[in-house]
């Protein structure tokens, strides 16, 4: 069921959503959290397509934020807000608000927000594209108790994990971080099965892909060895290569799919290593709402080193440190605040999962 309203308010909304509930027989509100996706029209049908997907694990109320550029200076000094209310088999498992500002109240989003959030419920905000630097300073951002961005759309993918790093507050993530948790999970049961010394390791994967440089700087942190970031024609990651006193531990991926894990003395076995979509890494971040404190600390310890090598962080089409030369074992000062204490006692032969 559809409702569209032209000029209105958090008032009239809130009513349409009590009356399309009563129409289809759910007067109760079945949801568990607010999920508030802040895009543009472009990106908003995709944003909302997986937000959609992700319902039927978590379901959730979704507020879209659509923030329409006004074209003229009239158009810019009026505020309207214009809505278009879903519920039952339009909105997934959930309820669906789509709010599109115009005018003034663009630079209010969090005032219109506020009124149509859960009563009691978790916030979790998620901007697609165009993410704030800080996240945790944005109006939207102060709301919610998880903060999700992708710097995977952004133009400058290395240069926007250092500001990620120096903006970091608990409570953020990211989406080219939530892409590789099949690869440490893996990684990490790998080297439960061998009693061997990792010496180095080597993280083969495309070039502007920031998915590449978080795993680089997570076996780095976690394993305290020199870790090599090497560049291929992807997809995304295509390999890590260990290192061991063992003999070598091989994770390859060359087709986005199927990956063969090769171990000293033991057969090669392929494993099921597929590149998800944005509904599956959504879901999963929505499984947990506390922060993050492995991803907190490999963030800022792959900054420390980027800033220790190269100066300032490379823009997009520059060679990144860490991007084809060794990345120096950890100092003692390359994490700092909670993270560094998190790492301070992380065995040298086990990768820590997420």
């Amino acid at each position: 069921m559809k409702t569209d309203l032209t000029d209105t308010t958090a008032s009239q909304i809130n009513k349409a959503l009590v009356k399309a509930r009563r129409a289809i027989g759910t007067p109760a509100v079945g949801m568990v959290l607010t999920l508030v996706i802040v895009t543009d029209e472009e990106n908003a049908y995709d944003a909302l397509k997986a937000a959609g997907d992700a319902s039927r694990e978590h379901p959730s109320r979704t507020l879209v934020v659509v923030k329409r550029v006004s074209r003229s200076p009239r158009d810019r000094t009026q505020s309207r807000l214009d809505a278009e209310v879903r519920v039952g088999a339009d909105a997934g498992t959930g309820e669906t608000v789509v709010l599109r500002l115009h005018g003034e109240v663009v630079d209010h989003a969090q005032s219109v927000v506020l009124p149509l959030l859960l009563p009691d419920a978790p916030v979790v905000v998620w901007w697609p594209v165009n993410a704030p630097l800080d996240p945790a300073s944005d109006p939207l951002g102060a709301l919610a108790q998880r903060r999700v961005t992708d710097t995977y759309a952004c133009e400058q993918p290395v240069k926007e994990l250092a500001a990620r790093a120096d903006a970091y507050t608990p409570g953020d993530t990211d989406l080219s971080w939530t892409r590789i948790t099949p690869w440490r999970s893996m990684l990490a049961a790998a080297l439960d099965q061998v009693a061997c010394q990792v010496q180095g390791v080597e993280v083969e994967g495309e070039e502007f892909n920031p998915s590449c440089e978080l795993l680089a700087m997570w076996l780095a942190d976690r394993l305290d060895v020199p870790v090599r970031r090497t560049r291929s024609a992807g997809p995304g990651l295509t390999a890590v290569r260990m290192d061991t006193d063992c003999g070598p531990i091989v994770l390859d991926r060359a087709d986005g799919s199927l990956a063969t894990l090769a171990i000293q003395g033991q057969p090669k076995r392929a494993v099921a290593l597929k590149r998800r979509d944005t509904a599956e890494l959504i879901a999963e971040e929505l499984r947990r709402l506390d922060p993050d404190d492995t991803y907190a600390s490999a963030l800022r310890f792959g900054v420390e080193r980027l800033k220790q090598d190269g100066g300032d962080a490379p823009a997009k089409g520059e060679r990144g440190a860490g991007e084809g030369e060794a990345v120096p074992a950890p100092v003692e000062s390359a994490a700092k605040g909670p993270a560094a204490e998190a790492t301070e006692e992380a065995p040298v032969t086990r990768a820590a999962a997420k």
